[in-house]
């Protein structure tokens, strides 16, 4: 049987609500990643998500590329981004439980990536549960160690609206690859994943309901969803 994690980038959006429905109606628990800036541009469509019980993370302010930002450029996006999401649980009457933290593109900083590290596990971010994974792969780049959350398959669905050659072909592609370039493959015997999905109004234009056609492709494959969950951030 294969198992997930689903991970859901650049929130919030448009078409947060009927994300969030569609997800709620399978019985799919996600974790959203947030910039401060797309929660503040949408944020009647946060506050919907957090109302419903979404977890959501720190995904940065503004999305940068945190390998060309000094240190503390890095640290002014992440605290700025909390900011945003501590008003925006306390606005929506939720409790804020976990804080997880995506860095975006996966850039965890070039050469102040230990100095971050150091800072997320002091400010008591949360790690996802990623012990499950068995990857020669993620052990050897260190995440297991990380207390960010990368991520194992990335539809990159986004690409559809960025290269007119990228279709949802090109997604059903990768979804079937069984010996992908980047990461794991999506279907396999017993195969566990944190999987990357984005929440983007551009991809819902050209690919409406996209969000669903993939989903719906990975149930009828057999993948079943976990329950986010999360490590202690004191962990060595």
């Amino acid at each position: 049987m294969n198992t997930a994690t689903l991970t859901i980038d650049d929130f919030s959006s448009k078409n947060t609500p009927a994300i969030v429905d569609y997800l709620q109606e399978k019985g799919i628990k996600p974790i959203f990643f947030a910039t401060g800036q797309n929660v503040e541009h949408y944020y009647e469509e946060a506050l919907y998500a957090v109302r419903k019980g979404m977890i959501v993370g720190n995904h940065s302010y503004s999305h940068p590329a945190f390998s060309s930002l000094s240190l503390e450029e890095c640290i002014r996006e992440i605290e700025n981004c909390e900011s945003v999401l501590d008003r925006l649980y306390r606005d929506g009457g939720a409790e804020r439980r976990f804080r997880p933290f995506r860095f975006p593109y996966g850039d965890k900083g070039g050469e102040n990536k230990a100095a971050l590290q150091k800072y997320l596990k002091e400010q008591g971010f949360h790690k996802v549960e990623d012990t499950h994974l068995s990857y020669p792969w993620w052990k050897e780049n260190g995440l297991d160690r990380d207390i960010d959350t990368f991520w194992t398959f990335d539809f990159a669905e986004y690409n559809m609206h960025l290269n007119p050659d990228f279709t949802k072909e090109s997604v059903w592609k990768r979804m079937h690859d069984d010996k992908p370039e980047n990461g794991a493959a999506l279907f396999g015997k017993n195969n566990r994943h944190i999987l990357l999905l984005h929440a983007h109004d551009e991809t819902e234009e050209i690919l409406p309901e996209y969000y669903k056609l993939f989903m719906e492709e990975l149930l009828k494959n057999g993948v079943t969803f976990d329950e986010p969950a999360f490590q202690s951030s004191s962990i060595t």
